[in-house]
């Protein structure tokens, strides 16, 4: 072993030591967000496990996260956004066309929420989990998704505007 290369050993074991910590203790939190972002289980978890794929690779690449939550984060907003982009996303196939969904005997109002957030364009989704689920600030929420603050103020205003018409149109 030639010297120093213990030390760099121990570093990386290190690093990988708390990426996996991260991973193990963020992964519930992340799922949630994702699954606010895509409003479907499986694909929140899909989600989830493409963008710790991303981190640890990211990590193992780089070296040091600084702010390793801020990178996952933004990893799991960018991955959700990409794949919102592909066309293959965009087509479901049907045997039948799906009823619409009677959502004014539901009583659920976390079922309608997020049936009026599977609504929003995926970047205003994105700027409203981030500002209101994940309480980021303007300021951060910019950061993380690479926007400047008057375009997250703006996505968020007509954000919450579609929501809440979204919301009183499934009520009715």
């Amino acid at each position: 072993m030639r010297a120093g290369e213990g030390g760099a050993r121990h570093d990386a074991a290190h690093h990988d030591s708390a990426l996996h910590d991260f991973v193990e203790g963020r992964r519930t939190a992340l799922f949630r967000s994702a699954y606010l972002l895509c409003g479907d289980r499986h694909e929140a978890e899909d989600l989830v496990q493409s963008a710790l794929v991303k981190v640890v690779l990211g990590g193992r690449r780089h070296g040091r996260l600084d702010n390793i939550e801020a990178y996952a984060r933004k990893t799991l907003v960018n991955t959700f956004i990409a794949s919102r982009r592909r066309f293959w996303r965009r087509e479901q196939a049907y045997g039948e066309l799906p009823d619409r969904q009677a959502a004014a005997s539901d009583t659920d109002t976390g079922l309608v929420v997020r049936a009026a957030l599977a609504r929003l364009t995926p970047r205003q989704r994105a700027v409203l989990v981030l500002r209101y689920w994940e309480d980021l600030s303007v300021e951060a929420t910019a950061e993380a998704l690479g926007m400047r603050t008057n375009t997250v103020k703006s996505h968020a205003a007509r954000g919450l505007a579609a929501l809440r018409a979204g919301m009183a149109e499934e009520r009715v």
